[in-house]
C-alpha cells in the first residue's frame, strides 16, 4: 500500500478515535495494523506522565475539602448539605463535558461518588441520630449506585466497589 494511502487511513482512524467513533481498542488495533507496530507522533505527544491535569486535580482537592467540611465545622446540616450538592453537580457536570471531549473523566466520578457518600451519611446521621436502617438505607443506596454506573460506563472499579460495598453491609446487618 502507497504511503499517501496510509497516511489518510492513519489520520482518519486517528479521527475516529478522538472523536469515539469506535472504541479505543478497534482503533489501536487498526493503528497498529496500518502503522505496522509504530504509533503515529499524534498519539505519542497528547499522552501525560500521570493523566493529571489541573480539572482533575481540583477534583481531587474537592474529597477533602468536603471533609473537612463535614466533619471539622460548625456550619448548619442545611448549608454542609447544599454545599456538597454543588460539588457532586459539578462533578457530574463535569462527567458529561469530558466524555463529549473524549477526556479522561475517571477522577471527577470517583469524586462525585465519594462525596455523594460523606454527604448522605453525615445527612442521613444527623436527621436519623438512632436509626441505623436508614443509615444502612443510604449506604445501599451508595453501592448500589456505583454498581449501576459500572456497569453502564464499563468502569471496573466503579461496580466492584459497588458490589463489595452491598456485601460488606449484608455482612454488617446479619453479623
Amino acid at each position: 500500500m502507497d504511503e499517501n494511502r496510509k497516511k489518510v487511513i492513519v489520520n482518519e482512524l486517528l479521527y475516529w478515535k478522538k472523536s469515539r467513533m469506535l472504541p479505543d481498542r478497534y482503533c489501536d488495533y487498526l493503528l497498529a495494523l496500518y502503522t505496522e507496530g509504530s504509533q503515529p507522533k499524534e498519539i505519542k505527544k497528547h499522552k501525560s506522565v500521570m493523566g493529571l491535569n489541573l480539572a482533575n486535580l481540583i477534583f481531587l482537592l474537592l474529597i477533602p475539602i468536603s471533609a473537612l467540611l463535614i466533619y471539622f465545622t460548625e456550619l448548619s446540616i442545611i448549608l454542609q448539605t447544599a454545599i456538597l450538592i454543588l460539588f457532586i453537580f459539578t462533578c457530574i457536570f463535569f462527567v458529561f463535558y469530558f466524555f463529549r471531549k473524549a477526556k479522561l473523566m475517571h477522577i471527577p466520578i470517583i469524586s462525585a461518588a465519594l462525596n455523594l457518600l460523606m454527604g448522605s451519611v453525615a445527612l442521613v446521621s444527623e436527621v436519623y441520630r438512632e436509626n441505623q436502617k436508614a443509615l444502612y438505607a443510604a449506604l445501599v443506596i451508595n453501592c448500589v449506585l456505583w454498581l449501576f454506573a459500572g456497569l453502564k460506563l464499563k468502569f471496573q472499579y466503579l461496580w466492584i466497589s459497588g458490589a463489595l460495598g452491598c456485601f460488606l453491609i449484608v455482612i454488617s446487618i446479619f453479623v
